[in-house]
């Protein structure tokens, strides 16, 4: 899998923000989660509601894949009302995918009653689902649950919530920070579960962000789209894009200071922060690959635009034949070449460099020697670094992916069972 980012390097004046260690989906200002098992799965939780207690301006994207989920047009025509949000219900094990008039019956029972035992208008809660395509939901648990995930919510409740979300996840996904807006603390935090069928342009993965910024659905709509494009829609693990994916931000507006927009002066540190939270989000999927081992950072040096330098970037942490090469820990020079060949980019093989880690492998598109052993270490490192110097012009991209190992094909060979 990968996510992209373009080089920043920050000026002298760059304002910080605090990035936080034990992140929570619930730190800013209104929020409140809760998740349980309801049976969906043998043992695991299931079943995740993220909570405002106040109606929040919200922004959502979704998968590009035609056959969309039943929860994803349930959620869009919510928010097609009045853009805002005040509850988010998320189940895991069962996709509500492919499942025609009766998984969209059961997607919008998920959030009549889930409005109904939060009091709320049934257009200000979000329905998410993730799992296996084509089952239908057991509603009838999903109900009996719904009394216990209500009452359950909590400050402390971001644990089992990003717990309950996971499918073949390894681990839990959050990252936050907190920044000044005004004088005053804002905090934006976010978690997120994927792990397999990811794929650049809103793949097999949930992302929900909140923050209590004052901001107006609109801006963050723009602000959405345009940090998705820059980290999520660029992450990939196999190829194939779900019929579930969603990201969404929900900002309460509790910090009290006046509207966010690209004209006010504590914008530039607030979008930096929110497109920080975002790109832990993508780097943590990226690292958490159905049986991956080690992340992979492509780092692309020397091309003539960066749309050139995030393919170059793309193709080479993309290809199947590198990430095998990484896993058997294979210093393979030929396999980046060619996916280097193939990336779109502009290339001058007589012009690239390229090392493993800080070993050169690579010098004006000629091997060189080098300590295959060492090269070799480099590569069974828990963050293996691939350079490449395209000498074309003065642009920058990383990626990040990971290995390919032969448990993503047992985990998928035996996902139903």
């Amino acid at each position: 899998m990968i996510s992209i980012e373009s080089f920043w390097q920050p000026s002298e004046t760059a304002v910080k923000y605090q990035v936080i260690n034990v992140p929570s989906i619930t730190s800013p200002k209104g929020f409140t989660a809760s998740g349980i098992h309801c049976g969906i799965k043998r043992k695991r939780l299931d079943l995740g509601l993220l909570v405002c207690e106040v109606p929040a301006a919200t922004a959502g994207v979704y998968t590009l894949n035609r056959l969309q989920a039943a929860p994803l047009q349930v959620t869009r025509e919510g928010l097609a009302v009045d853009s805002h949000m005040q509850a988010l219900i998320c189940n895991s094990g069962i996709a509500n995918a492919c499942t025609g008039k009766r998984g969209l019956e059961d997607a919008r029972m998920m959030q009549t009653e889930t409005a109904k035992g939060l009091g709320i208008p049934a257009h200000r809660v979000g329905v998410a689902s993730t799992g296996l395509i084509g089952d239908f939901l057991p509603m009838n648990r999903i109900r009996m649950a719904l009394p216990s995930l209500i009452k359950g919510q909590s400050r402390e409740g971001h644990v089992p919530f990003s717990q309950s979300i996971l499918t073949t996840d390894t681990r839990t996904k959050e990252a936050e920070v907190r920044l000044q807006v005004e004088g005053k603390e804002v905090r934006i935090a976010g978690v997120a579960k994927g792990s397999g069928m990811i794929n650049p342009r809103m793949a097999t993965m949930l992302a929900f962000m909140t923050t209590d910024a004052v901001i107006s659905p609109e801006v963050l709509q723009g602000l959405l789209g345009e940090v998705t494009d820059e980290t999520f829609n660029r992450i990939t693990v196999d190829g194939d894009t779900s019929t579930n994916d969603m990201v969404t931000v929900m900002a309460s507006g509790l910090a009290a200071h006046s509207p966010l927009s690209p004209g006010h002066p504590d914008w530039k540190v607030f979008r930096e922060g929110f497109a920080f939270v975002a790109q832990e989000l993508a780097k943590k999927i990226a690292r958490d690959g159905e049986g991956a081992t080690r992340l992979v950072e492509v780092q692309v040096t020397g091309a003539g635009s960066e749309e050139k330098a995030v393919q170059a970037a793309k193709s080479v942490v993309g290809s199947s034949l590198v990430k095998t090469a990484v896993y058997g820990a294979d210093p393979n020079w030929g396999r980046i070449l060619c996916a280097l060949g193939y990336s779109g980019s502009d290339l001058d093989p007589e012009k690239v460099d390229v090392s493993i880690g800080s070993i050169p492998i690579i010098i004006q598109g000629q091997p060189v020697h080098f300590d295959e052993e060492a090269a070799r270490a480099c590569l069974q490192e828990e963050t293996v670094i691939l350079q490449v110097n395209l000498h074309q012009g003065v642009y920058q991209a990383k990626a990040w992916g990971c290995d390919l190992t032969y448990d993503y094909v047992r985990i998928n060979a035996n996902y139903r069972s």
